[in-house]
């Protein structure tokens, strides 16, 4: 693959990239994950969760190591683990103010257990580790199918209660005079995150996924003006980073992740220095 050379052409060497199976089921996750990772970080960051797509992909480790450990399939513990860790963090931390505080203790002990999980295995936790990094060449079309039902889930669940999660994010204060129950939103949030940390962790990888959840989310916010505005400028950021960080790793040897984190971080400067000279 590393022998390919890039012709300029760009039509035909996407053409010629997507006859291979493997880049074009790469394309078809990263462009779900993509989607999904836009929208849900936009809610991240005017919910100042940050830190929690942050911890919710080290618990999510943790659960991988868990799986590997019993001898089960790494993603079904790290979906298991995210979920219930974005459950008990929202569950202790009700107020946006208190949350960093509650998910730190709650990650500190779960990394703590994830390191227990990788010591006590005899052999070598290959499956665990590539989560570390993201795998999104190697994903397979069966992958795909799960990556694309659970996407359209996660979007439909957002679209249910997306009047009220906005309402939230904005002002709890206010939503709560108005009979919003936030911790039922808290709640219902942190499911939808850790889903989303779940699905996107094949693309970038445990350690990098603020570059979809948070990276293009925080761009948007700084050049939209109303809510709508901002998860389509989000959404649009994550799918050219996506897309341009496949199309150039198909060329050269290195981690799809490395290309697709720095775009999103080159796209982040570049929007804060002009924001600057103007």
């Amino acid at each position: 693959m590393n022998n390919l050379i890039f012709s300029f052409n760009i039509w035909k060497d996407l053409v010629n990239m997507l006859s291979y199976d493997f880049m074009l089921h790469a394309f078809e996750a990263g462009t779900i994950v993509a989607i999904v990772a836009g929208v849900i970080g936009y809610f991240v960051v005017v919910r100042r969760s940050s830190f929690a797509a942050h911890a919710l992909s080290h618990v999510g480790f943790t659960g991988a190591a868990g799986s590997v450990l019993l001898g089960l399939n790494p993603l079904s513990g790290l979906l298991t683990f995210t979920i219930g860790g974005g459950i008990f963090m929202a569950m202790l931390g009700r107020r946006a103010e208190n949350r960093d505080v509650q998910i730190g203790n709650v990650l500190a002990f779960l990394l703590g257990l994830g390191v227990l999980f990788i010591s006590l295995y005899a052999g070598y936790a290959t499956e665990a580790y590539s989560l570390l990094f993201g795998e999104i060449l190697g994903i397979s079309f069966h992958s795909v199918i799960i990556t694309l039902i659970a996407g359209l889930l996660i979007l439909i669940a957002t679209g249910i209660i997306f009047r009220p999660l906005l309402f939230t994010s904005l002002d709890e204060d206010v939503a709560e005079a108005k009979g919003i129950s936030i911790q039922e939103i808290n709640i219902a949030f942190m499911i939808l995150l850790a889903a989303a940390v779940s699905i996107s962790v094949q693309v970038v990888g445990v350690l990098l996924i603020f570059a979809l959840l948070v990276t293009p989310a925080a761009i948007a916010q700084q050049i939209a003006r109303r809510p709508m505005q901002g998860i389509a400028i989000s959404v649009l950021i994550s799918l050219l980073a996506t897309w341009l960080g496949l199309f150039v790793s198909f060329y050269l040897p290195y981690p799809v992740s490395f290309f697709i984190v720095s775009i999103v971080f080159i796209i982040y400067l570049s929007v804060r220095l002009f924001q600057r000279l103007n």
